[in-house]
């Protein structure tokens, strides 16, 4: 057997099924396109979904991938054994219609014992009981044992989510020990203790189950089969954990070299080490694929994962923010495979460094919230906090359950964790909940998605705004129709329409001929790639196979152009100022505006703005040619055409190029020279999520809109301010000096007022059990002087409480002070405040000395202070 590096694993194994006329693929991105029903990829035929239900065309009959994948079901047990992991890559060769069983059980037979060379003796198949096909196949088309092959039931050997495409699946497995199986029962004993282990599934897609729960036989049977590239280089490099697979283990000694620790000493250190090991590998593939950390979603992952790798390195000693400098590491290991991982390199250490040291913060938070729960126990005596305390603390601050246990086991304290529990499950069901329902391939069941695959469009508007076809489908009210009048959606042979797709909008027109006319009131792809007009009918009726004219608003079009060719300007000015860490995030351009996302991880200055606006401009101005290319991926990068983070691209792309100034792939519509912008203005900068930025910009006569209203408003302050556009800012300064003077005299005469309020109130003074009691109302005293004149009838009455109230906008400041003596006697500021507010609409406290409120009813202040008395009564003894 010979022993292969993970790597070279990977190669091998893509070059094998290269060797059987397979395409290669490249891994596709972590975040799934259209399915609705993944969070992140998890397998590797998630993303090759639409192929198998036939709504996507493949770019071949047989692909073979090596895909990346994040499973966090099991998170907690990661670390905690030695097979659990978030990330790893699933080796995968697929058929869509082409082979079937006959050719992929010898392939895969010949690549195990061939190739990898894995003696046969140390091999176990698995099929399912009722596929006697699959066992003859294994006992004549392959050298294998009969004796080695065991039949098992569907729980095993059959695989099925729900209705649609199943099938039985043939697993292969590998013995680590040396006493021979030949019992079924043997086998799954041996396969319960881990000394078998399965690492190859091959699953036959031959059945279609119905609603009532029949198989029925696909007329093109598929091939989908799995093999986890860490577990099968575990058996190749004769080791019993991923931990020790030599990519892996070479980041754990970086993890250790980090902590000053050594691995497979001690247990808990152990756990932490490969916590942090695998977790690094997991947020280091997800930035690459642009997610960031946030509060929900894929976004939350990520920021989970990272806060328990650092929060493992907190127990491992390590004070100093760390896994940003471990994920070089990870980045150097994996750069031949995934070269987006090196291009991004600094991008992915900057991420993960600010997330770093924002749970640093966060953490220590939430060390001072435990603490105020810890005192408030003690004071009442209890034992437990609440789950839902210990869940705010872990959902909020990323504080982990297992060190609230510990801080409060040195308390002699426990968690409610029945609570905790119960909090988290609601959590997951509100995620769920906000999952879109869809079917098991993740695709809306529509009838959108039942064009038939032998119907296409050709798009042919990049330099066309009106074009004849023949209309080759008609839906309305969910239904395919031969003839229709009415709002429906109509499918052409071929369109100069843009569908909508990477942030542009779709085309808005009209369709006609000599008996009919419709709008075009939108334009779409359906997930299998129709291009659908949406349309609403304004004379006439039309039908299937008859010629239509399609013709595009150009004005519209035009305004979206030059919105869309900003973009591009934007995106390489936003680099230029800030760094090549600026990538786009996202955008929406329609013929009104732009809007454009970006990764950058603080608010732009009022001066970087402008440097940005300023030279977004000067290339309008140069009046640059705006030139597009159609060339092969490999070809775009090596001319430096930029590429958005998470696009899968096919063999040829548009390259769009501004001049000298901007390359980027894409595939949407552009004006022909930057001069026919006009104008280019940025209007907000704002932030829309951790790390993620958003400019909205107009173009061309809109911006001449903007400048004209923006005029229009100067010169209608100016008449209001009686002065001259340029005197506007003088004349402004001028009057609010005088209002903060007259403000100053305001204030000064209200405290004389309440300055004369102060005898009276003293002169008011009862006394109840002892204490002297002031109170009084006054009228548009500020909350400040209010306090004052609190505090000075407390010094005067040496033995008393105070409770003062103002009025003024509608709104009612409250206000209580005791002496020293006075609270010894059981006065509670704090409570007075509290009952005399709530009379008064409002609420608030404080100490037992001093406190305050508001309250919402002016109409019941006097109510609320005749009440002090009686709380006084009932507070002293």
């Amino acid at each position: 057997m010979k022993s292969m590096g993970l790597n070279e694993l990977r190669e091998a194994y893509l070059s094998f099924f290269e060797s059987k006329g397979h395409l290669r693929l490249k891994s596709f991105p972590l975040v799934p396109k259209s399915d609705k029903s993944l969070l992140l990829i998890n397998a590797g035929m998630a993303p090759l979904k639409p192929y198998f239900t036939g709504l996507q065309k493949p770019p071949k009959s047989r692909v073979t991938t090596c895909q990346k994948c994040i499973r966090t079901g099991d998170i907690e047990n990661v670390g905690k054994t030695l097979r659990h992991g978030t990330f790893f890559e699933m080796l995968g060769n697929f058929s869509f219609g082409d082979y079937f069983k006959n050719e992929v059980i010898p392939w895969a037979w010949e690549f195990i014992t061939e190739v990898l060379e894995i003696p046969k003796e140390k091999l176990y198949v698995t099929i399912y009981l009722d596929d006697d096909e699959a066992y003859d196949i294994w006992t004549k088309k392959t050298n294998i044992d009969p004796k080695r092959i065991f039949k098992l039931g569907k729980e095993d050997n059959f695989w099925e989510i729900g209705q649609g495409p199943c099938g039985p699946c043939s697993e292969i497995h590998f013995d680590r020990g040396n006493e021979k199986v030949e019992t079924v029962e043997e086998f799954l004993k041996a396969a319960d203790e881990d000394r078998i282990v399965e690492f190859w599934n091959l699953v036959f897609t031959q059945f279609d189950k119905d609603e009532d729960g029949e198989y029925n036989r696909l007329d093109s049977p598929n091939i989908d089969t799995g093999m986890g590239l860490e577990r099968i280089a575990t058996i190749m490099q004769g080791v019993n954990s991923i931990f020790e697979v030599d990519t892996i283990k070479s980041i754990l000694h970086e993890v250790c070299k980090n902590a000053k620790v050594k691995y497979g000493e001690n247990y808990k250190n152990d756990v932490s080490l490969r916590i942090i090991t695998d977790h690094v590998r997991s947020v280091t593939f997800m930035i690459s694929d642009g997610i960031l950390p946030s509060n929900e979603g894929r976004g939350y992952v990520l920021r989970r994962l990272l806060r328990r790798a650092s929060r493992h390195g907190r127990l491992l000693g390590i004070e100093e923010t760390f896994l940003f400098k471990l994920c070089e590491n990870v980045i150097n290991n994996s750069k031949f495979a995934y070269p987006e991982l090196e291009e991004k390199k600094d991008y992915i250490k900057k991420v993960i460094k600010l997330e770093e040291e924002k749970f640093d913060e966060t953490i220590d938070s939430g060390m001072d919230i435990l603490k105020s729960y810890i005192s408030e126990m003690k004071e009442k005596n209890v034992k437990v906090l609440k789950g839902s305390s210990a869940f705010k603390l872990y959902d909020t601050y990323g504080f982990p359950k297992e060190l609230t246990m510990e801080i409060l086991e040195d308390e002699n304290m426990s968690v409610d964790l029945d609570g905790f529990d119960e909090e988290m499950k609601k959590q997951r069901e509100r995620a769920r909940n906000a999952r879109e329902k869809s079917n098991y391939m993740g695709a809306d069941d529509s009838i959108l998605n039942k064009i038939p695959s032998e119907i296409e469009t050709q798009f042919d508007g990049y330099n066309n705004t009106e074009l004849d076809s023949k209309v080759s489908l008609i839906v309305s009210d969910e239904k395919f129709v031969d003839k229709f009048k009415g709002e429906g959606i109509i499918v052409t042979d071929t369109t100069p329409f843009y569908a909508e797709m990477g942030g542009q909008i779709g085309d808005k027109g009209c369709i006609f001929n000599d008996k009919f006319k419709a709008e075009v009131v939108d334009c779409k792809k359906s997930i299998n790639g129709k291009i659908l007009h949406f349309v609403k009918t304004v004379s006439g009726e039309v039908a299937v196979g008859e010629r239509v004219t399609l013709k595009v608003n150009s004005s519209i079009r035009e305004s979206i152009c030059k919105n869309h060719t900003a973009t591009h300007m934007l995106h390489e000015a936003l680099r230029e100022v800030l760094g090549e860490h600026v990538h786009q995030s996202g955008s929406f351009v329609d013929a009104d505006k732009l809007r454009f996302d970006f990764t950058h991880f603080s608010a732009l200055s009022e001066e970087e703005l402008r440097k940005v606006e300023k030279i977004v401009n000067e290339k309008v101005m140069k009046a640059m040619e705006v030139n597009t290319e159609v060339m092969s991926i490999d070809e775009a990068k090596a001319k430096g055409a930029m590429a958005l983070f998470d696009d899968k691209y096919s063999k040829e792309v548009r390259v769009v190029s501004v001049g000298d100034f901007s390359k980027e792939l894409c595939g949407g519509t552009h004006i022909d020279n930057t001069g026919k912008i006009g104008l280019f203005k940025i209007l907000t900068e704002t932030g829309v999520a951790s790390g993620i930025r958003r400019i909205e910009a107009i173009t061309s006569f809109k911006t001449i809109e903007y400048v004209e209203e923006k005029n229009d408003l100067i010169k209608n302050v100016a008449s209001v301010l009686k002065c001259s556009d340029k005197d506007i800012i003088t004349r402004l300064e001028s009057q609010i000096l005088e209002l903060k003077e007259k403000e100053k005299e305001l204030n000064s005469l209200k405290n004389k007022l309440a300055g004369s309020a102060k005898d009276e109130i003293i002169n008011k003074v009862q006394e109840l059990k002892g204490i002297k009691v002031a109170t009084g109302i006054l009228r548009d005293v500020d909350a400040g002087a209010l306090r004052e004149l609190a505090e000075e009838i407390r010094e005067e009455l040496t033995n008393g409480v105070v409770v003062l109230a103002s009025v003024a906008m509608d709104k009612v400041q409250f206000v209580a002070m005791s002496s020293k003596s006075a609270v010894n006697k059981g006065i509670h500021c704090g409570n007075i405040i509290k009952q005399i507010a709530k009379i008064a609409g409002g609420g608030g406290g404080g100490r037992p000395d001093m406190a305050q409120a508001g309250g919402k009813l002016p109409e019941k202040v006097q109510e609320a202070i005749e009440f002090v008395n009686s709380i006084i009564e009932e507070s002293v003894k």
